[in-house]
């Protein structure tokens, strides 16, 4: 049988870098179930945000969260009131999930500073996550998935450093009994070359059929 690996965790160490920038001996497991709390509650809070990636830095006293997005202003608000806000909320998931936990919370697990960075994305097409989600979007708003397909391949091949991409979705289209796939396929994509920059994402359309699966590769050339 075939071994399927995640394309960036496959190129982590060469090309790609850690979204999780920290390092911890002792209290490894509870700063990473901190990582998983902020991610999720984020995710969901700026669902309609257009979020690319979350990165969080870790250090002393203080988490450093960088928010990749194309609507910056959507995410900071008038005169910065939204960042406030998700900060305070921040602070609360993390103090629910330190009572949860079954040892006491020490004095090096204490609520630390958060600074939120937002980092504007100019080019949506150039990032597989964002495509995925514009993809996503549109069936949700039951477009037909072949051109919903045609449509997105084209914007991505148009815009500027992609040299191949492949976009597929998967699942009861247009409300079938039998769920199948379909995919669209340009230019050049190795997916088992290493030094390949390959942007790689997937996401769910929730529709009233039934949940629809989206990928996207992109192919960005060789780094070396």
């Amino acid at each position: 049988m075939a071994h399927r690996v995640h394309p960036k965790i496959f190129r982590i160490e060469g090309i790609n870098d850690w979204q999780a920038r920290w390092m911890s001996k002792k209290s490894f497991p509870k700063y990473l179930e901190d990582d998983f709390g902020i991610r999720e509650f984020l995710t969901k809070r700026l669902k309609d945000a257009s979020v690319e990636s979350i990165e969080i830095e870790r250090f002393p006293n203080k988490i450093n969260i960088i928010i990749n997005s194309s609507r910056p202003g959507f995410i900071i608000g008038r005169g910065g009131e939204e960042i406030e806000k998700i900060k305070k909320d921040i602070n609360k998931v993390l103090e629910k999930i330190h009572k949860n936990r079954k040892n006491k919370v020490r004095d090096e697990e204490k609520i630390q500073e958060i600074r939120i960075e937002i980092r504007e994305i100019r080019d949506p097409w150039s990032k597989a996550s964002l495509c995925c989600q514009q993809m996503a979007q549109q069936i949700e708003k039951r477009l037909p998935h072949r051109r919903v397909l045609k449509q997105s391949l084209e914007k991505i091949m148009a815009s500027s450093g992609t040299e191949g991409a492949r976009v597929e979705v998967a699942g009861r289209l247009m409300g079938a009994e039998i769920a199948r796939r379909e995919w669209l396929k340009k230019g050049r994509l190795p997916r088992q070359t290493i030094r390949a920059d390959i942007d790689y994402a997937q996401c769910k359309a929730h529709c009233t059929y039934g949940v629809i699966g989206v990928k996207v590769w992109l192919y960005k050339g060789d780094k070396f």
